[in-house]
């Protein structure tokens, strides 16, 4: 096996799972939150850093690569692995959720999906099979199945007809797969349709997958319904399998995935905000820019002790976004995902200690 979960606690408060999965490239421990590297780089932070402030596994993007550098280039290096010097472990998306993203640029056929350069307007095609051909050259740890991520409030019909075709997908992508290396996991889909996630669950299931992805939530629906679902497929999904929520990163978003069962997370949201001077804290978000923080002399975050907390004030920060100095972009970034780091250790000490609930009051209570 590429990869081996192990569940190690369940909280008796909550339900929330606390595991390890073990890759060829380290054992982590679950719930975790992967900061994004979506072009074999987390945005303005080098691998030492990158070592710092996360667990060990970070995201790249499979679509992205392809373009560029193309992943021939990629594997011609060793994977990504290789190409960037990153020593970690590491996951890649299969390009599905430029599917999404990228609506107004491409045709959804059953071959596979065809694309326009969201710079050069080329034509582009990737099918399941070539989505899992780039993994495999990419090298990751986990790979993903290619699959459709329709928007959550599609009409009921278009909904099946996607949720048919990522399953048809998955099977033709299980197929393509040639590296025992490497994981693969299966993504369900089916918006807010409770019985169109629980067929897509069962069908990915017959096939077989190394763990079990939930996409399409997080692309515009409320916190309210996405919680729903998270609470629903919390009792419908294998429980001998991690489960990976995607593109899911706000710190109470991550609360509330781990009460309802989910091992894995990421996000671009941490390095986003930062790259807009925007700072996760335990107080709530901090928007360093504003005028209030001009002779601010305490530190972005009193309760962390990272390096950037330690070391500078909010006026300093404060400054280096309003001079265009890159190095404010810097520190907020590796603050951010430190952050993160930081929560996910609460929330699996919380697990452990069969408080989640209550860790999950006091954060909030605090967090707004």
């Amino acid at each position: 096996m590429a990869i081996r979960y192990e569940l190690i606690h369940v909280c008796a408060q909550t339900g929330a799972r606390y595991g390890k999965i073990h890759t060829p490239h380290g054992s982590f421990e679950t719930p975790i939150f992967m900061p994004v590297g979506t072009k074999a780089t987390v945005k303005t932070l080098e691998n030492s850093e990158i070592e710092e402030v996360s667990d060990g596994l970070i995201l790249g993007n499979t679509y992205h690569l392809w373009l560029q550098p193309g992943d021939e280039i990629v594997k011609s290096h060793g994977g990504i692995r290789g190409f960037s010097k990153w020593e970690g472990a590491l996951l890649t998306d299969s390009g599905g959720f430029q599917v999404f993203s990228l609506s107004d640029l491409r045709k959804i056929t059953e071959d596979g999906v065809t694309f326009r350069h969201h710079k050069s307007g080329e034509k582009l095609f990737m099918s399941p099979e070539d989505s899992i051909r780039i993994q495999n050259n990419l090298g990751a740890d986990i790979i993903m199945s290619f699959d459709e991520c329709p928007p959550f409030h599609s009409d009921e019909e278009y909904m099946r007809n996607s949720v048919e075709r990522t399953i048809r997908w998955a099977k033709r992508g299980k197929m393509a797969h040639n590296r025992n290396d490497q994981a693969l996991f299966g993504i369900v889909q089916g918006g807010p349709n409770k019985e169109l996630r629980k067929y897509c669950i069962d069908e990915l299931v017959k096939i077989g997958f190394d763990g079990y992805s939930i996409g399409g939530l997080s692309v515009g629906e409320s916190k309210t319904e996405m919680y729903s679902m998270l609470e629903y497929l919390k009792e419908v999904m294998p429980s001998d399998k991690p489960r990976y929520l995607m593109g899911v990163g706000a710190p109470e978003d991550l609360v509330e995935g781990a009460i309802n069962g989910i091992d894995m997370f990421d996000c671009v949201l941490p390095t986003r905000l930062a790259r807009h001077g925007s700072a996760l804290t335990s107080l709530g978000r901090v928007v360093i820019k504003n005028k209030p923080y001009e002779k601010d002399m305490s530190p972005l975050d009193p309760n962390c002790d990272c390096k950037v907390c330690s070391t500078y004030t909010k006026s300093y920060l404060r400054h280096l976004f309003k001079a265009d100095e890159l190095l404010g972009q810097r520190l907020v970034s590796y603050h951010n995902l430190y952050f993160l780091k930081l929560l996910m250790n609460d929330i699996r000490e919380a697990i452990k200690a069969d408080k989640l609930g209550d860790f999950k009051d006091r954060f909030l209570k605090k967090y707004f």
